[in-house]
C-alpha cells in the first residue's frame, strides 16, 4: 500500500508562496497508485475548500449521471482526505457501476462472522442486474437525500454513511427476494438489516421511490405496508398493525407524504397523497390527501368534516411546524 505523506510539516516556514500545484499531486498520489485510469468527468462548478455539492457530467452527456457524479465526489474527498484513500478506492472507485458498488458496500455492512461478504456479495449482484428497477429507485432515493436532507452534503456521503437510504436498499433486494419465493434468504437479510441499521423493514413491504429515511433509527414497516413515492419519514415511525386484524392490517401511504419522527400509524387505513402526519402522532384513522393529523389519537388540523389543507408536497418541504399557528389551543 502506497503511503500518503506531507513533506509541508517537516519543511522550516516559508515566507514565499507555497507550490500549491506540487501539494496537489501529493494529495492525489495515493489513488493515481490505486487506480491509473478514471473515465473523463468535466466538472460543471469549481472545487471549493467547503465542499458544496459539486455537480459533474460526462463528456458529451447532457445531464447529470448520479454514478459519474458519485465518482468524481470520491475523487474530491480522497484529496481532501488522503486517509480515506483505500475505504473510498474499495467502496466506490474500484467499481464500473452503480450497481457493482451498491452489492460491495451493502454486503461489506450486513455480512458477520457465519455468513461472510463473498456469500452476500454475489447474492446482491444478481438481484440488482436482473432487475433495473431496483437501481432507478436507488437513484431516485439518492436524489431524494441530497436535496430534502441538509446534512447530505454529497451523493457519496449518503451511499457511504446514511444508514436510512441502505437500510432501504437492502430492503428493495429482499423484496425482489420475497417475490421470487425466496422467503428465507429475505427474512434473513431483514434481520441482519435490523440488528445492523436498526431499521426493521418486512420483506413483504412494498415501498416506491424517492423515498428518504431521515436518520431512519427505529423505523418498523409491516409486512402489508405499502409506501408510494416521494414520501419522507423520519426516525422512530412504525407502520403496523393494531394487533387484532387479521389479513391485511397495515397502512397504505400515498404519494408525497411526510411522517415526522415517533408517530404511528396503525392498522389497514389510508394516508392521502400530500398528507402531512405529526411527530408523536398515533393515527388510527384515515387522513385525507394534504391534510395534517397530529396528537394523540391523532385529529386534523381544522375538523374533520373542512380540514385546512396546504399547497406543498411536505416530503419535498420537510416541514413539521407551519401547522401550529391553526391550532389556536394549541399548548407548550
Amino acid at each position: 500500500m502506497a503511503a500518503y505523506i506531507d513533506t509541508s510539516r517537516a519543511e522550516p516556514k516559508q515566507t514565499r508562496e507555497p507550490d500549491r500545484s506540487n501539494s496537489d499531486h501529493h494529495g492525489c498520489e495515493y489513488v493515481e497508485y490505486c487506480r491509473p485510469s478514471f473515465c473523463d468527468l468535466v466538472y460543471s462548478v469549481p472545487v471549493c475548500q467547503n465542499h458544496q455539492k459539486p455537480k459533474l457530467v460526462a463528456e458529451g452527456d447532457g445531464g447529470e449521471d448520479i454514478w459519474l457524479t458519485m465518482v468524481g465526489e470520491a475523487k474530491i474527498d480522497v484529496e481532501q482526505e488522503p486517509i480515506l484513500s483505500s475505504y473510498y478506492y474499495n467502496s466506490i472507485l474500484s467499481h464500473k457501476s452503480l450497481e457493482s458498488a451498491l452489492a460491495s458496500h451493502l454486503s461489506s455492512k450486513l455480512s458477520s462472522s457465519i455468513l461472510p461478504s463473498t456469500t452476500l456479495v454475489d447474492l446482491f449482484a444478481g438481484v440488482l442486474s436482473e432487475d433495473g428497477e431496483i437501481i432507478e429507485a436507488v437513484k431516485k432515493d439518492l436524489e431524494a437525500a441530497r436535496d430534502r436532507d441538509p446534512a447530505c452534503v454529497s451523493y457519496v456521503h449518503c451511499f457511504l454513511n446514511f444508514k436510512g437510504f441502505l437500510a432501504c436498499q437492502a430492503h428493495r433486494i429482499a423484496h425482489k427476494l420475497w417475490s421470487q419465493g425466496r422467503k428465507i434468504l429475505a427474512l434473513l437479510i431483514q434481520n441482519r438489516v435490523s440488528k445492523v441499521f436498526d431499521v426493521d423493514i418486512h420483506p413483504g413491504a412494498k415501498i416506491g421511490r424517492g423515498i428518504l429515511l431521515d436518520q431512519g433509527t427505529g423505523v418498523v414497516i409491516g409486512e402489508m405496508a405499502v409506501i408510494g413515492d416521494d414520501v419522507s419519514i423520519l426516525h422512530n415511525v412504525t407502520l403496523g398493525g393494531t394487533g387484532n386484524e387479521s389479513g391485511d392490517g397495515h397502512p397504505k401511504i400515498g404519494d408525497g407524504v411526510l411522517i415526522g419522527a415517533g408517530a404511528c400509524v396503525l392498522g389497514n387505513l389510508k394516508i392521502g397523497d400530500g398528507a402531512r402526519i405529526g411527530a408523536g402522532s398515533v393515527v388510527l384513522t384515515a387522513v385525507p390527501p394534504r391534510a395534517t393529523a397530529v396528537g394523540n389519537p391523532a385529529r386534523l388540523i381544522g375538523c374533520k368534516e373542512n380540514p385546512i389543507k396546504h399547497d406543498n408536497l411536505p416530503s419535498f418541504t420537510m416541514d413539521h411546524t407551519s401547522h401550529i399557528h391553526e391550532w389556536p389551543d394549541y399548548v407548550i
